[in-house]
């Protein structure tokens, strides 16, 4: 079975590297660039593929040696690429619990005086430290 340019077929992850995944699809192997996995920044090609992993690629190129340069990106379909950029859209929600439970109940004026006196102290803390630091302490 011939691979041919463009056309988009199925294989295995036979491998990963710092730069990429090995792809065997049938009697042919090719490499899924880091660029080429995913529409996002791909910083560990093992947080996307492992070994064994069934993916579907699309062939971009080949070479005279033969070989064989693959996109997992560009083998999406249309409604797969939507489906990953509404993914991309929503933000994450993150609960801060500790922050939620100090203020829970305070209005907001205790808030805005407890964050004035937290940020008052820290302000004279830092110029004590630079003070002594510079060698002008006060006794």
């Amino acid at each position: 079975m011939t691979i041919e340019l463009g056309s988009i077929v199925e294989g295995v992850v036979t491998g990963t590297a710092k730069f990429g995944a090995f792809v065997q699809m049938g009697e042919e192997s090719g490499l899924v660039h880091i660029s080429e996995i995913s529409n996002d920044f791909v910083k560990d090609v093992n947080d996307y593929v492992k070994e064994g992993d069934k993916v579907k690629v699309k062939v971009i190129s080949r070479d005279n040696k033969g070989k064989i340069g693959l996109s997992m990106k560009q083998a999406l379909t249309p409604e797969e690429k939507n489906l990953a950029k509404k993914k991309a859209a929503e933000p994450e929600t993150v609960i801060l619990e500790s922050a939620h439970k100090k203020t829970e109940g305070q209005s907001f004026d205790d808030m805005l005086s407890q964050f004035m006196k937290d940020s008052n102290e820290k302000i004279e803390s830092a110029k004590q430290r630079k003070n002594v630091r510079q060698g002008k302490t006060r006794r």
